[in-house]
């Protein structure tokens, strides 16, 4: 047996090798095994070698002086089950959808309009000095455009010679001042007619371009309703913060000066939920509920499962039916040999309310048994093979059909 004289501490010691003998050549893959001898016993090692570097483990430092070892990777026995181990739980945890990476819009040139003045933004400044400030800090202010297209305030209000002059020529008078603002776009029109000169540049993008057609614009919303190009009310305060909810107080969901997550959140007037709670009043009551996903604690947002822009899918969601709940909940993804057909047809929502409940997991009922019966209501039917008044009156149906969300082994979705 070969020895060294120190161990994995730096006192004498012995270590035997096994798996070849002295001299003889061990090709690369093979496993052989290190054997440290102390007082206190023997420890093993497994050691696989390689057929490339000196790659040894930081655990054992030493082997670098020794020859017999060069190109082994040291590996610890209980290291390859925690790593499985490990893995294991990662997949079948709830997980969060990965940030939403930014839309891809490309900048059009935006031509000049027959019969309009441009004046430039340095004529609006006079006047917009706070819309002038704040615009110049986005990203549509470094926006290159080829020479002769219109950029800066006038490529999304248009021409504003008529405006400009007829400002100068109101010299305070309200009446004339009124007539001047009508001779520039100022986006006091109807949800489609504002939205149409975002679209311009933002139909480009696949996330936006459905935009025309979704349902925030059949209700009057516009671009500007949520977005603002110009944010004036962090020009007074650039350090201000937003107030927040009792719920994101208390959960010490942080919260940026309002010009830096103006800039850094698409452009939103509001953080997310704030935003939309301005219009679904309804949503913010059902997340004060004891039971709600984790949107007002910052953990969520609303994005993270409907799309504003517009989608093919009930209620704008990002990805059809249940698809959009499994990018969390992986584990109820399946596929499963026997699927819970009412997920395929009416998603998750046939039996979860996603915004929030008093019921144990989002139930749509109190009692599980009642919830169930809204469909296997027949105990004659094919989709109830219980005899009538042979239903659990006490207890719930996931007592015994426990792979409700889809099963690999049984019909019935039972254990």
């Amino acid at each position: 047996m070969a020895q060294d004289s120190r161990n994995c501490n730096g006192q004498p010691g012995a270590f035997q090798r096994s798996a070849w003998s002295k001299g003889a050549a061990a090709s690369a893959g093979t496993w052989v095994t290190l054997r440290e001898m102390t007082q206190a016993g023997a420890t093993q090692y497994p050691i696989l070698l390689e057929p490339k570097g000196l790659k040894v483990a930081a655990r054992l430092p030493w082997l670098t002086d020794m020859p017999l070892f060069q190109s082994v990777r040291i590996f610890r026995l209980w290291l390859v089950p925690a790593i499985l181990m490990a893995s294991c739980a990662i997949v079948g945890a709830q997980t969060r959808p990965a940030s939403d990476a930014a839309a891809g819009v490309s900048a059009r040139p935006i031509a000049r309009q027959s019969g309009g003045e441009y004046v430039g933004a340095e004529r609006c400044r006079s006047c917009h000095k706070a819309e002038f400030l704040e615009f110049g800090k986005t990203v549509h202010a470094d926006l290159k455009q080829p020479a002769g297209s219109v950029t800066g305030c006038e490529s999304c209000h248009g021409p504003g010679g008529a405006h400009a002059a007829g400002e100068e020529a109101a010299h305070g008078d309200d009446a004339k001042t009124a007539a001047a603002a009508k001779l520039i776009f100022s986006f006091h029109a109807d949800a489609k007619k504002n939205s149409a000169r975002c679209l311009e540049c933002h139909q480009t993008s696949k996330d936006q371009s459905r935009f025309d057609h979704s349902t925030h614009v059949k209700n009057n919303v516009s671009c500007s309703d949520c977005h603002a190009t110009h944010l004036t009310a962090a020009a007074d305060n650039p350090k201000g913060t937003a107030v927040q909810s009792a719920q994101a107080k208390f959960f010490t969901v942080p919260s940026l000066p309002e010009e830096n997550r103006w800039l850094h959140n698409n452009l939103l007037k509001k953080s997310q939920p704030e935003l939309c709670y301005q219009c679904h009043a309804d949503v913010r009551a059902a997340f004060a509920l004891p039971q709600h996903h984790r949107v007002p604690e910052g953990a969520m947002k609303c994005t993270d499962c409907h799309a504003p822009h517009g989608s093919g899918n009930r209620a704008s969601l990002v990805k059809a039916n249940w698809e959009t709940c499994t990018a969390c909940h992986a584990e109820k993804r399946g596929p499963w040999a026997f699927e819970h057909a009412s997920v395929k047809v009416e998603g998750c929502v046939t039996c979860h309310t996603p915004h929030g409940s008093t019921n144990k997991a989002l139930l749509a009922r109190r009692e599980e048994r009642t919830l169930c019966l809204q469909c296997h209501i027949s105990p004659t039917g094919v989709n109830v093979p219980h005899s009538r008044g042979s239903f659990q009156t006490l207890s719930d149906c996931t007592r015994c059909h426990s792979q409700i969300h889809g099963s690999n082994s049984n019909e019935y979705f039972l254990n």
